[in-house]
């Protein structure tokens, strides 16, 4: 199965462009971003899963600045492709949130399978904006939590590591269709 979907920012003044393909392997994402959430940037990335919706591997490149290329093995140790070094910073991280995206929360709640009023915490590896890069650009471990409010429709996100929630209403692949006060679709 093969979705294309376009998101803009809040404020109508960023656009990104993302193709999600799923199938009995695991899931897919691509797409490329322009936006001006905490400075001006674009870039595009790369996510891929396993069968069981557990992050194996994610490329982010921001334009005229930093690349990253992380690998996970689905059950929490993850390795830097670049530098070629294990992240024990990582461990127990199974899904990935880029920040300036939302078709990444489609992950957790894929792999999750919350039932109504359910709620999970989870480690993500959070991929910072490019304003937030300190050091050497790598995904760092996030606290969240995930709860099923109305199954396959809508469900609360809840970043702990930064003390923000959001109601996020998905679509019938499981796609983001608004993420209040950050992004909507198009």
């Amino acid at each position: 199965m093969r979705e294309a979907v376009q998101w803009v920012d809040w404020d109508g003044n960023g656009l990104e462009y993302c193709v999600c393909q799923s199938g009995p392997d695991g899931i897919k994402l691509e797409g490329v971003v322009i936006g001006k959430r905490n400075g001006h940037y674009g870039g595009s990335y790369l996510v891929m899963t396993d069968a069981m919706f557990a992050t194996r591997e994610v490329k982010v490149s921001y334009v005229g600045g930093e690349n990253m290329h992380v690998t996970s093995d689905g059950k929490g140790t993850w390795f830097d492709c670049i530098a070629k070094q294990e992240l024990p910073s990582l461990s127990g991280c199974f899904d990935v949130d880029i920040g300036i995206t939302p078709a990444t929360n489609m992950l957790p709640i894929k792999r999750l399978k919350l039932v109504e009023g359910e709620a999970r915490n989870v480690l993500a590896a959070y991929v910072p904006l490019p304003s937030q890069i300190e050091g050497d650009f790598l995904p760092r471990s996030a606290r969240q939590r995930y709860t099923c409010l109305v199954p396959d429709r809508l469900y609360r996100y809840e970043g702990l590591f930064r003390n923000f929630a959001a109601e996020l209403e998905i679509d019938d692949v499981g796609l983001v269709t608004d993420y209040p006060d950050t992004f909507r679709r198009v």
